[in-house]
């Protein structure tokens, strides 16, 4: 008789019940309690407007509590050492897992950091030199432009057999750096007549440098030292003298009857203005050195940073400064082209490493680029290159917005490399805002409706289907397609570029059209910044609006970044008769007990600070006497709370009418930042914000041209539109308007397209095509016609 076998399946392991991450009641920034579910082991797309709180979710809210439950597990001791960050504003987080972040910060601008130290690519090559380079010049340090050659010799105190001995010990290190540049690649040499007037004496106000004014202490310190004479000119001097003035080590001595520390005017210079941060300097400083410093290729190492006996070491004809130059793409043939077994498993980490960059559509870059150079998406994908082959499962991949600075041909290879990394087992969540890759989501969550405080909830969850049947702005816009112009405008004359060199650029010539929209094409590394940024500089008639990040501190705001709080301070103090600094958090009216910052923060040592809103202003920011003037009806502080369509109205008529004022506003509303608080700190802006904020800064700059670097970063489908708008409202006004662009429907909408190409790198830096974007859809000629007339369903 048969027997019946139980078909029940087994039951589940309790650990496998783990599979979501859970999300209740987060409210950092302006995340209004959102509670959410997002499946692991999946791919899960957010989006949303610019601004509507996709951030401050993923990176704000689940990463930031990850990152913080890890550090949370090293010794009280060694988190003294870490960051400390402070609990996400949430009630319950349940089911994270290691959270690994990739995002578009720039890599650090230091001189010496480039690709290959970034990626250990160059750690590798080092070890690679160091066993097979002939000559053999000594160990990996040998090669390393980080390390300088050192030696030394001295006597010892030894302890040996109860007596104390003394020995004679010597030592010497190796390095590759090269003694001249330090490793930088560049020298600096200082313009000497931007520093002196030679025919004049120091008591006649020589010294031209800012800060260096006759009668002050920086200016006696040379004028009244007594090691040459003040009344002679300059040129006049000896040897002896010309050197205590320019390059005198520092000596204390007595100046005019005060001890100080004398030093030469050049390394003095150096110390207190070169060595800053150009960015951080004041403007008429960063004038100064723009002017005084050139910087030119070092003459004992030709750029390469290493000394001459790293570069003498080869392998196959090939030294490691060559090795670095190579184009990456050409540099894994070459790697993969040796045949050693002796350090067959290094070959083969390397030219996996090598491959990967080539994966992510960075085989045109070299090792020796600075890191510095790298655009915000370049620098990202250069992070994604240690994640690719690596072991980790089931750890939570973080990206935001991968395909920034990529052309369509690359955005499939990218939507590959993601679906990779979630086919290991891993949880990858995305921000995103490009349809081709909200596609390829298991899992969309749409925050929304609107940017701001009109955002900050779950507008949609599911599958991309059902985001695009549902009543979203995203669901809405997901299958929008900017069509070809009917008709495009004619230019009303050319901008002619000649044998441009610059980079990758085989010796181009081109002419732009003026008085139309140009908009430059062509895939990443292809040489579309080094034609433009390199041929058309910012200046004379050229406004030019790049991708550098803004900078800025939670004291900076949108009114400060536009130099909107001018006009407005003023109308206060006139309505008032009281001075302008009154009305600025930063100055005379800020609040005594948070120094006008709103908040108090608490350090607490090896926990995490805690910053609480200050009890005195109530995070108004202000003194209470400076908020009982009035203007229309309304504070300082209720001023800058308004949204900046609210204030263009305030502002527009009435009592509070300042035409300053209103004309900012306007460039602010025209560029999409209707729904930002004047006083909003710039840290809490989105990248999409935080670009449109530069451009409305510099629609106010006086200039016949405009050049604008991918505008459309950081934007939603839906603010595309109003972009286009923007700039068909430039054109009309008689501007000429070029755009270096990826986003097919920028390019749909141009009067005339440069497409560069046909690939990156040395495969690139020739014009490929040149005319309307219709020809360009009928030619399919290049990678960009194709997408192009995919996109538009030509």
């Amino acid at each position: 008789m048969a027997t019946r076998k139980n078909t029940q399946p087994p039951a589940r392991h309790a650990a496998d019940s783990h599979d979501l991450i859970r999300v209740h009641g987060a409210r950092v920034n302006n995340l209004k309690d959102v509670s959410i579910e997002i499946p692991k082991r999946r791919l899960t797309v957010f989006t949303g407007v610019s601004g509507s709180g996709k951030s401050s979710l993923v990176f704000d809210t689940i990463a930031a509590e990850s990152q913080r439950l890890i550090n949370e597990t090293y010794s009280a001791f060694v988190q003294g050492f870490m960051p400390t960050l402070a609990r996400p504003e949430v009630d319950v987080l349940d089911g994270l897992t290691t959270a690994i972040i990739v995002d578009q910060q720039r890599m650090g601008g230091d001189p010496r950091s480039t690709v290959g130290t970034a990626t250990d690519a160059n750690a590798m090559l080092r070890i690679l030199f160091s066993r097979l380079g002939k000559p053999y010049i000594g160990s990996p340090k040998a090669f390393s432009f980080n390390v300088a050659s050192i030696s030394g010799a001295g006597a010892v105190t030894v302890e040996r057999g109860g007596r104390t001995v003394k020995e004679r010990r010597s030592f010497s290190i190796t390095g590759g750096m090269c003694p001249r540049c330090e490793g930088r690649g560049s020298v600096t040499d200082l313009d000497l007549t931007q520093l002196y007037d030679d025919s004049k004496s120091l008591n006649d106000g020589a010294l031209t440098v800012p800060g260096y004014k006759p009668g002050g202490w920086s200016y006696r310190l040379y004028s009244e030292s007594g090691l040459y004479d003040a009344d002679k000119p300059i040129r006049k001097y000896t040897k002896r003298e010309l050197h205590d003035f320019l390059h005198r080590e520092p000596v204390r001595m007595k100046i005019a009857g005060i001890n100080m520390t004398y030093e030469g005017l050049i390394p003095r210079i150096q110390k207190s203005m070169l060595a800053k941060d150009r960015e951080s300097m004041q403007p008429h400083i960063r004038e100064f050195v723009d002017r005084a410093v050139t910087f030119t290729t070092c003459p004992d190492c030709d750029g390469t940073r290493l000394t001459e006996a790293a570069r003498s070491s080869k392998i196959k004809e090939v030294s490691i400064a060559d090795a670095c130059a190579m184009q990456i793409s050409d540099l894994a043939a070459w790697v993969d082209s040796l045949d050693e077994p002796s350090v067959a498993p290094l070959l083969a980490t390397l030219h996996h490493t090598l491959e990967s960059f080539v994966e992510i559509g960075l085989g045109y870059l070299s090792l020796d680029r600075p890191a510095g150079t790298l655009s915000g998406g370049e620098a990202q994908r250069v992070k994604m290159i240690r994640h690719l082959g690596s072991s980790l499962t089931d750890t939570t991949y973080v990206f935001d917005e991968p395909t920034t600075g990529l052309h369509p041909h690359d955005i499939q290879r990218m939507n590959g490399l993601l679906m990779r990394l979630r086919d290991k087992g891993n949880t990858v969540l995305v921000v995103e805002h490009k349809p081709e890759t909200i596609a390829i989501a298991d899992h969309v969550v749409d925050l929304g409706p609107g940017a701001g405080t009109a955002g900050g909830t779950v507008c949609f969850e599911g599958t991309v289907d059902g985001l695009r049947k549902g009543g979203t702005i995203t669901g809405r816009h997901f299958d929008d397609r900017a069509a070809l112009k009917a008709t495009v405008r004619r230019p009303t004359g050319v901008l002619p570029i000649r044998g441009a060199a610059k980079h990758n650029l085989r010796d181009v010539d081109v002419d732009i059209p003026l008085g139309v929209l140009t908009v430059i094409t062509g895939v990443a590394g292809s040489g579309k910044s080094s034609l433009i940024h390199g041929s058309i500089p910012a200046g004379e008639g050229v406004v030019s609006i790049d991708q550098a990040a803004i900078r800025g501190s939670r004291r900076s705001n949108p009114a400060t970044y536009t130099g909107l709080l001018d006009p407005i301070r003023k109308a206060f103090a006139k309505a008032h008769g009281v001075k302008p600094a009154l009305f600025s958090a930063n100055s005379e009216g800020a609040c005594p007990t948070c120094n006008g910052a709103g908040v108090v923060y608490t350090d607490l040592a090896m926990m995490a600070g805690v910053a609480t809103t200050c009890e005195d202003c109530e995070g108004k920011r202000f003194q209470a006497s400076v908020l009982d003037y009035h203007l229309g009806g309304r504070d300082i502080s209720e001023v800058l709370a308004m949204p900046v369509t609210e204030a263009l109205e305030f502002f527009g008529s009435g009592e509070a009418a300042t035409p300053a004022a209103h004309r900012i506003l306007d460039r602010l509303a025209d560029v999409g930042l209707g729904y930002v608080s004047l006083g909003q700190p710039l840290t809490t802006l989105s990248g999409g914000e935080r670009q449109r904020l530069k451009l409305a800064t510099h629609m106010s700059d006086k200039g016949g041209v405009y050049v604008l670097d991918e505008p459309t970063t950081g934007l939603h489908l839906a603010d595309v539109e109003q972009l286009l708008g923007l700039l068909d409202r430039l054109v009309d006004s008689g501007k000429s308007v070029i755009v270096i662009e990826h986003h097919q429907a920028v390019m749909a909408h141009a009067d005339w397209i440069v497409d560069l190409g046909p690939g990156a790198g040395h495969d690139g830096g020739r014009i490929v095509f040149e005319g309307t974007p219709a020809d360009l859809v009928a030619d399919r000629s290049t990678l960009t016609g194709e997408h192009l007339a995919a996109y538009v369903g030509g």
